[in-house]
């Protein structure tokens, strides 16, 4: 049986929607291809296990599973729930007519529970774009996926959750996030602000004429003079981002997995 399931790689800070293609027939063998990497490779270990502990099975069969566009290189662990939820469906152990609507990422531990991604929040954006209903994807990443509008964001904490989701009809939490509220709310409360800086006059008054004039910065000294400190601080005194830019912004966080899990 042949299954289509979605997932989505990111290059950059832009996100490309993969289809996964998952095909269980007599035989032996889990076969992958499409250009993936190893830690893609290694998914089946993960995905065995994963199965077994949550009270599934792994198919004896010849497992073939294709990730398209196949000259694309397909990176990092998050295809896993991906791959998991087409094995289950294509070899007939639960149902899942509205797949196609989902574009599911994750990475599975070997009890089945589920770990953060990177690059949640332009996943979120392309899946929007190409016209998806929901995004589900791991609890620790829904907040900065949930910033994006008309789309469906559901965190999950394991891969039992997902499966009576499609299988059962179980409702999961849709997680919906006020952006603008949250953008407002940043500006007016910056983590680290410029005016708790003491002393340090002169290389504040330097800093204060390289924001107001756009010039570059650069800060020089031992260890423990203050550089870190007040380089966080800079922000808070620099001109407000556009909503536009603080998502663009946030976006490069995302990719690099610098979100905190409660950032929005």
């Amino acid at each position: 049986m042949l299954v289509k399931v979605y997932g989505s790689a990111v290059f950059g800070v832009e996100a490309t929607t993969i289809t996964v293609e998952v095909n269980v027939d007599s035989g032996i063998g889990y076969h992958l291809v499409g250009l993936p990497d190893i830690a893609v490779k290694e998914s089946s270990f993960r995905i065995a296990a994963a199965l077994k502990n949550v009270g599934r099975n792994f198919p004896g069969k010849k497992i073939t599973v294709n990730m398209a566009p196949a000259d694309l290189r397909k990176e990092g662990s998050a295809y896993d729930l991906t791959f998991a939820m087409g094995i289950l469906i294509a070899s007939g152990q639960i149902r899942a007519d509205n797949i196609s609507d989902f574009v599911i990422m994750g990475e599975l531990s070997l009890d089945g529970s589920l770990q953060p991604i990177k690059g949640a929040l332009p996943i979120a954006i392309k899946a929007r774009q190409e016209g998806f209903k929901g995004f589900i994807l791991p609890k620790q990443n829904v907040k900065e996926a949930a910033i994006v509008k008309d789309l469906d964001v559901y965190g999950v904490e394991n891969i039992e959750e997902v499966i009576r989701f499609f299988d059962e009809g179980e409702e999961l939490e849709k997680t919906t996030i006020d952006t603008r509220q949250e953008f407002y709310n940043e500006l007016e409360n910056p983590e680290h602000d410029f005016a708790d800086v003491k002393g340090q006059e002169s290389i504040k008054r330097c800093m204060e004429i390289a924001a107001a004039g756009g010039h570059n910065i650069i800060l020089i000294g031992p260890p423990g003079s203050g550089k870190t400190m007040l380089a966080k601080r800079l922000p808070s005194i620099l001109p407000p981002m556009t909503l536009h830019e603080a998502l663009e912004t946030t976006k490069i966080h995302s990719v690099v997995g610098r979100l905190k899990e409660s950032a929005g």
